[in-house]
């Protein structure tokens, strides 16, 4: 438990505590390419593209839409495709966890943490409770929430437990269960921090449903995104234009002393 809060920080996973440059996004454009019979690979740009459109969250619906735009490129339009999902489905997963499902030994394993223990410590020591909203499946955030960050019993909503982004619903679930753990003040403001469009579109809609609580969205770059200047900045823009305060290069820039700046009016 937190004493004394004063704000509470949700965490998006992938992007933001997980480098999915090389796991998540590989397995996008492993798919895309197997479904359109190995004709179209998408870029990192190309999945970027897409998902700055804040609807494509889920990484299994992206590339069965980039599959469905290559054809339509070719003059097949997806009305005429037999697209199998559950195949889709079957091999990003068999390429992301592994051909055992049961067993991680896929591009998973291959994840580098973007966050430490240490930093998430000095949140709660600074009155911060914290948890996470993501659209991974809940074993996929437990691999590196508790198998990567050594976090006990996490506040977590995963895929499994709420409709995807950017719906708000598990954004307000995350913050109902982090107030009942850490007995927070009612209505106090919230900073949820995500890498993509659909994050912040997130926090605009949870503002709809709780107008009368303060609502901060925080924007972090993406590793991918680091190769030119010109990427980067594009990238932050586009948050920022989604509705980022602030755009940040990793996570543990947003220090409980700038958490503090965001939700002073």
């Amino acid at each position: 438990m937190v004493k004394t809060a004063k704000a509470i920080a949700v965490f998006d996973i992938d992007g933001v505590v997980r480098d999915v440059s090389g796991s998540y996004r590989r397995a996008i454009a492993d798919t895309v390419e197997q479904f359109s019979d190995r004709a179209y690979r998408p870029s990192s740009a190309d999945i970027d593209a897409l998902k700055s459109e804040g609807i494509w969250n889920n990484d299994w619906e992206a590339s069965r839409e980039l599959v469905y735009r290559y054809f339509e490129t070719q003059g097949k339009p997806r009305s005429q495709l037999n697209l199998d999902y559950d195949r889709l489905v079957a091999f990003f997963q068999s390429r992301y966890r592994g051909p055992d499902p049961n067993t991680m030994t896929g591009y998973i394993c291959q994840e580098p943490l973007l966050m430490q223990p240490a930093y998430l410590e000095n949140l709660t020591r600074a009155g911060i409770p914290w948890g996470f909203f993501s659209g991974a499946m809940r074993a996929e955030a437990a691999y590196v929430l508790e198998g990567g960050l050594g976090i006990r019993e996490p506040v977590v909503v995963a895929m499994e437990d709420a409709p995807g982004k950017p719906d708000p619903t598990g954004l307000l679930a995350t913050v109902a269960l982090l107030e009942t753990r850490n007995g927070c003040p009612p209505e106090i403001p919230v900073v949820y921090i995500g890498d993509t469009v659909a994050d912040l579109y997130t926090v605009e809609k949870a503002k709809q449903q709780q107008p009368s609580r303060t609502w901060i969205g925080v924007g972090v770059l993406p590793p991918h995104v680091g190769e030119t200047p010109a990427r980067r900045d594009a990238y932050s823009n586009t948050l920022k234009q989604a509705g980022a305060a602030v755009v940040l290069g990793n996570v543990q820039e947003l220090t409980p002393a700038l958490i503090q700046e965001l939700i002073t009016p």
